[in-house]
């Protein structure tokens, strides 16, 4: 009986592997294409943009480390009380969505040096 069932189980993963292949096959004859880089370089603009990005986003940690070393001064020491008064003055955070969290400062600090 158990052989039964083993002979069975070897039977549907031939079947399923024939099956899998052959819709592959089937697919890549239509013209689909599969994961992985086939060597596609982005345009000037699609790079450009990319880069502006990164700016924006090192610009915004740059305005943000003033305020942070101003709020340690005046007393907020922990990540906590830091992401208070952030959130207090409505400054956004890097997504732009959302309130500050002690971890979110924990990184800015991190990533600024202090």
């Amino acid at each position: 009986m158990l052989q039964w069932m083993a002979a069975v189980a070897e039977l549907e993963t031939g079947l399923i592997s024939k099956h899998t292949k052959d819709a592959l096959a089937a697919a890549k004859a239509s013209g689909k294409t599969f994961g992985g880089n086939r060597g596609t370089k982005l345009a000037a603009k699609i790079r450009m943009a990319g880069c502006r990005a990164r700016t924006a986003r090192a610009t915004a940690r740059a305005t943000i480390a003033p305020m942070i070393s101003e709020l340690q001064v005046a007393g907020g020491t922990s990540a906590r009380a830091i992401a208070a008064a952030l959130n207090a003055r409505g400054i956004p955070t890097a997504s732009g969505e959302g309130t500050w969290q002690a971890v979110q400062v924990q990184r800015a600090l991190a990533r600024i040096g202090a």
